[in-house]
């Protein structure tokens, strides 16, 4: 999928169910990512000495008219056996994004000294996350959001045994998916929707837990994903 850009006049988009939206393809033909990649070791080398590589996706087209915010958001990857990524449900409640899967995030503080300063003390209100149990890998590229956040998304390894406190006025629930099942682009699936006569495109990457339910990802989550999947494949 070639990079989005941000429309001129930004277009309200309908209320509407994201796994209703058709399935236009998927990443099967693509290779996924050999978990020796996805070691520490290897995640801090490859952070270090990064592969000339281009995001897929920059930028979506824009259904908000506010003022462009800016935002970090922690890329949380723990460090188990087989290593997860943290994410989590947002309230419904919440003004933007309700209900969607995200990564632990949110706006930049003016006290804030960078995007892992703003991405870690996010973490820490939104589930409890400690610092110390966090380790910074780095960034990955800007992404800009349809509603009008520009998102520096920070990847760091977090220690299996830190303890978690979901704050309940955001986060709905916690949960975790295989980094495996992330970089797999067999499971990266993309949908084309056409409103007010413009085409808009996005990935999702459905995770159906031991449990029977089904954890939605989809929007700037799955951009941001696929986007460190490129990094991690190049």
């Amino acid at each position: 999928m070639p990079p989005l850009s941000p429309s001129a006049v930004p277009t309200p988009l309908p209320h509407f169910d994201p796994r209703s939206v058709p399935v236009a393809g998927t990443g099967a033909g693509l290779p996924a990512v050999p978990p020796a990649r996805t070691t520490a070791q290897a995640l801090r080398a490859r952070f270090a000495a990064p592969p000339p590589w281009q995001p897929e996706i920059a930028a979506e087209p824009l259904f908000s008219a506010r003022a462009p915010a800016r935002a970090a958001v922690l890329i949380p990857i723990v460090q188990r056996a087989e290593p997860t990524v943290l994410l989590t449900e947002r309230t419904a409640n919440l003004s933007t994004h309700s209900g969607q899967v995200a990564f632990p995030g949110g706006r930049t503080d003016p006290e804030d000294a960078d995007a892992a300063a703003t991405a870690l003390r996010e973490a820490h209100e939104e589930v409890g996350l400690e610092a110390g149990t966090a380790q910074v890998l780095g960034e990955l590229p800007v992404y800009r959001t349809g509603s009008a956040f520009i998102v520096s998304p920070v990847v760091a390894l977090v220690r299996p045994d830190c303890v978690l406190r979901p704050n309940p006025h955001e986060v709905a629930r916690i949960f975790e998916v295989p980094l495996a099942f992330l970089l797999d682009p067999a499971h990266h699936r993309r949908h084309v929707f056409e409103f007010a006569g413009q085409q808009r495109e996005w990935y999702s990457m459905p995770y159906r837990d031991a449990e029977g339910y089904e954890h939605f990802i989809w929007g700037a989550t799955a951009g941001m994903l696929r986007n460190f999947y490129r990094f991690l494949a190049a």
